[in-house]
Formats: structure tokens, sequence, C-alpha cells
């Protein structure tokens, strides 16, 4: 497992949407953007599965996964695998979490599942130099 380095958490915390990348035992990718993504700490992030038809497909065949973020031309990819959940207390706790976000948002949001991912790797995505140098 890697650790979240500080300035990719800075990042994290202001994002509303994030592009999640999965892909198919056979290697078809699907990329998507999501809202509903926090971290837990600094080697975990939890997803919450309101409207998951290709992504929940593809994680039961393949845990891996790609989380990507950026402001202006600074960005991150964080990767990892999951373990995916619809009971216990990770479960619990995102599903209210998620019921508030959609509050905010002014629309009903029902977590049907999560997605616990355990940190493997941290890149950066900012054009330059650090284009995909590996940060944790």
């Amino acid at each position: 497992m890697a650790q979240i380095p500080e300035k990719v958490k800075e990042l994290f915390k202001k994002q509303q949407t994030f592009v999640i990348a999965t892909s198919s035992k056979d290697g078809i990718p699907n990329a998507v953007p999501m809202g509903t993504v926090k971290m837990l700490d600094d080697e975990t992030i939890v997803i919450s599965n309101q409207f998951w038809k290709k992504t929940l497909q593809n994680l039961n065949e393949n845990p891996e996964l790609a989380i990507t973020f950026w402001e202006g031309f600074k960005g991150y990819q964080i990767k990892g695998n999951c373990e995916l959940m619809t009971e216990g207390k990770v479960f619990e706790e995102t599903a209210a979490w998620t019921k508030e976000v959609g509050k905010k948002l002014g629309m009903p949001l029902i977590s049907k599942g999560v997605a616990l991912i355990k940190v493997k790797e941290v890149y950066s995505v900012t054009p330059g130099p650090e284009a995909g140098k590996k940060l944790a």
C-alpha cells in the first residue's frame, strides 16, 4: 500500500468530480465521472455506488481501478484495488454521507454499495517534467 502525499490530498479534498477508470476482465476500458468519492485515510478511498452498471460489472471482474482529478493544469492519478461492500460500518457511513451529498445537490442519492480502495500508487498527471512521475 502507498500513502497519499499531502499535496495530492489537498487537491483531492477540493474536488467535486473525479474520473474513475475500470476495465473488464478482457481489458475493455470504462471511464466515468463520479462525485461521491472521499478519502477515509492516507491509504484508503471510498466511492459510493448509485448508478453503476459497467463500473460494477468491471469491478466484479477486475478490482483494479484508477482515480484521476485535476484543477487547471495540476492533476493526479491514484491507482488501487477495491473491495465491494453492501453492508457493514464503512457501507453505512458512506450511505449516510451520500444521502447528505444528495440533499446538498437537491437530488436523492441512495448508495447501493461502496468500493473500498486501498491505494497502491500515486502519479502526477500535470503537464511538463512531472507528467507520469510516480509520487507514492
